[in-house]
């Protein structure tokens, strides 16, 4: 699977570097042709308008000169005919109407030379200009149908390289998949946790028509009051264990049995199924959480290297805190022995290895993730300078952090605080549900989904359901169909509506 998944990735890249990033360029380019041609359109157009308003105006005037030569030429005539007119009036009225006759004959040759222009400009508008910018566009709609052919062919070269490589992952797949021996895997969950609980012995009969003081065998199921070691032995945890399956009562009433009773069954027992949720989803998760897509498990990494960070700079506060008070006590014997701290200092000092050991482990897993795994020189020198200033602590084995118990599994040493928490602990919530995250929104299916791959969920073109965790650009997104089910669909298959007071990063669609 991650063959084939790592082929898809090499697609990706491809189409990246030979397709994506040209079409891009080519885009922009045609958007800034595009934006030329509908600006000399527009220009064209104004200069036609322009055109347009200069005839209407040079009509206007003809129109308006003719009509005063018309009524100059009356006036003329209506002078000339009438007796009582001097003749100096006359010939005033008849220069008048000349005038106004060569003024309309002007604006008649002006008009006549503003419509034979506007004419040639309008032929050449719709004959020459708006044609040559379709054609240009036309042009450049042709170039961009033939760049995105050309781009399809590209893909399907791409596609077809590594097609039989992808071939011989989907053989294995099925190679893989046909060699499933389901009894074999079973079993190896039995193996991996099992309780180790011995069955109950029968019950002995006990005749109470005796006048004797009745006995209670060591196989009784019953507590005794009168002798407290069988109660010891079948007591609370292990009287629970001889039916898993009961259902448990919470009320405030129940007896609890004495913690020591817990921390040392606890001590004794191997390890147990914490969650039914992590069988139901196909196995437990591993501890790299390599069932996640790269994005979502660089960041479950990061939180665990950053909780053991944390983890290991606590342990060193109180190494300190426990340093200094046997400095103390070195200085004024009468507040205590020095001699009573070195136990806990050398635990606390192991702790803090094997904290140290396990965040080099998670970090080497961050930085596979991140594609810069550095050498174990440069790991180990990063990860002492990380606490710089500290004291070296005290180097042991893991063999020296075991203990070997009377069932054949081991112990590992642990610190007064560790220890006080287990005690704490309700051991009977060990298969208990996780805490469920938050929605964040909701989202709608745009299209069918069928998840076949671990972590992932099957989603029905229109369905609704909740957003508990939003794309971090590896392309997923987590949701929620119920308490029950939940895991990750491709980002381009739902449409997100998130909460308005939601935070998380921007959802790519």
């Amino acid at each position: 699977m991650n063959d084939y998944a790592g082929q898809h990735e090499v697609i990706s890249e491809n189409m990246t570097s030979q397709i994506t990033t040209d079409l891009a360029r080519f885009v922009q380019e045609l958007k800034q042709e595009r934006k030329s041609n509908f600006h000399d359109g527009r220009k064209a157009q104004q200069h036609m308008e322009t055109c347009w308003k200069q005839l209407e105006s040079s009509k206007r005037r003809f129109e308006r000169d003719c009509k005063e030569a018309d009524r100059a030429q009356q006036y003329f005539e209506k002078m000339d005919a009438d007796i009582n007119v001097t003749k100096a009036d006359v010939e005033k009225a008849r220069q008048q109407a000349q005038i106004r006759h060569q003024m309309a004959e002007d604006s008649k040759a002006d008009y006549s030379s503003s419509l034979q222009k506007f004419n040639q400009e309008q032929h050449e508008y719709y004959h020459t200009h708006i044609p040559s910018i379709f054609q240009k566009i036309q042009e450049m709609e042709e170039r961009r149908i033939v760049r995105i052919g050309e781009s399809m062919k590209t893909y399907a070269e791409v596609d077809r390289q590594v097609i039989p490589i992808i071939g011989k992952c989907l053989d294995g797949i099925v190679k893989a998949a046909e060699a499933i021996n389901q009894k074999s895997d079973s079993q190896l969950v039995i193996e991996a946790y099992k309780s180790g609980f011995e069955p109950p012995g029968d019950i002995e009969f006990e005749d109470y028509t005796q006048p004797m003081k009745r006995t209670v065998s060591d196989n009784s199921l019953s507590n005794s009051r009168g002798d407290g070691k069988p109660e010891l032995k079948f007591g609370g945890k292990s009287k629970g264990k001889l039916w898993p399956f009961i259902k448990k009562n919470k009320s405030p009433k129940q007896q609890k049995e004495p913690l020591s009773h817990r921390f040392n069954e606890f001590m004794i027992s191997k390890p147990k199924i914490h969650c039914f949720r992590s069988l139901k989803r196909g196995g437990a998760t591993p501890e790299d959480f390599s069932n996640l897509p790269p994005e979502q498990r660089r960041k479950k990494l990061q939180q665990k290297v950053d909780e053991l960070n944390k983890e290991i700079q606590k342990e060193m506060d109180q190494r300190d805190a426990i340093t200094k008070m046997k400095d103390v006590y070195l200085k004024n014997p009468q507040m205590g022995d020095p001699a009573s701290l070195d136990h806990k200092l050398t635990e606390v000092s192991q702790n803090i290895e094997k904290l140290r050991l396990e965040a080099q482990k998670f970090e080497a897993w961050l930085a596979e993730v991140e594609g810069r795994l550095p050498a174990r020189g440069e790991q180990a020198r990063r990860q002492s300078g990380m606490y710089d200033g500290q004291g070296a602590p005290t180097a042991n084995s893991c063999a020296q952090d075991r203990e070997s118990s009377p069932d054949g599994s081991y112990t590992e040493e642990r610190s007064q605080e560790n220890e006080v928490k287990v005690l704490a602990t309700d051991f009977d919530d060990e298969f208990d549900d996780e805490e469920p995250l938050p929605a964040i929104g909701t989202c709608k299916a745009l299209y069918t989904f069928e998840g076949q791959n671990e972590g992932t969920i099957s989603v029905i073109e229109g369905e609704i359901l909740y957003v508990i965790e939003e794309d971090k650009g590896d392309g997923w997104t987590r949701i929620r169909r119920n308490e029950d089910e939940e895991g990750y669909v491709p980002t381009s298959y739902v449409e997100v509506y998130l909460d308005k007071n939601a935070k998380g990063a921007k959802t790519y669609i």
